[in-house]
């Protein structure tokens, strides 16, 4: 498994805000209002996913009071931040295409609330991604001191 390419990410969701905002151009006035629960669901993962991280870098690292990991638990762990950070550009996508659609029509109350939900939302589907990307980070093994360039 490769490394998650922020390109990729960053194409994925302008894709996806593309495609959400020429879709929500004919559905909008249909869609019920942007709930308010992504936000807070989704930080919490950014937070659950950021803290692996930390652990198990330690433990990659052996710092003293860690356990040594297991190699299947950090490949599950990097499969996790690699589904995550796709997932999370794709929500973030669609978030970003109801801030597009929504932000002409800011005089009336429910695009006001939509805005500003979906922006949130936005903020915390990058955080996701960001998180992603560090726990993907973590669960890289450490090059041995004999594999390091000398200058």
């Amino acid at each position: 498994m490769t490394p998650s390419r922020p390109g990729v990410l960053v194409l994925l969701v302008a894709a996806v805000a593309a495609l959400t905002w020429v879709v929500l151009q004919q559905v909008y006035s249909s869609l019920p209002t942007v709930p308010w629960t992504a936000i807070p669901t989704v930080l919490l993962l950014a937070v659950g996913e950021a803290y692996s991280g930390y652990m198990t870098r330690a433990r990659i690292r052996r710092e003293p009071g860690t356990k040594p990991v297991e190699p299947l638990a950090v490949a599950r762990l990097a499969a996790l931040a690699k589904a995550s950070a796709h997932v999370g550009a794709v929500c973030a996508g669609i978030f970003a295409g109801f801030v597009l659609h929504v932000l002409p029509l800011l005089d009336q109350d429910t695009p006001r609330r939509d805005f500003f939900l979906a922006g949130g939302s936005l903020v915390a589907c990058v955080v996701l991604i960001c998180a992603a990307l560090f726990l993907e980070h973590c669960c890289r093994v450490p090059k041995a001191p004999d594999e390091e360039p000398h200058p």
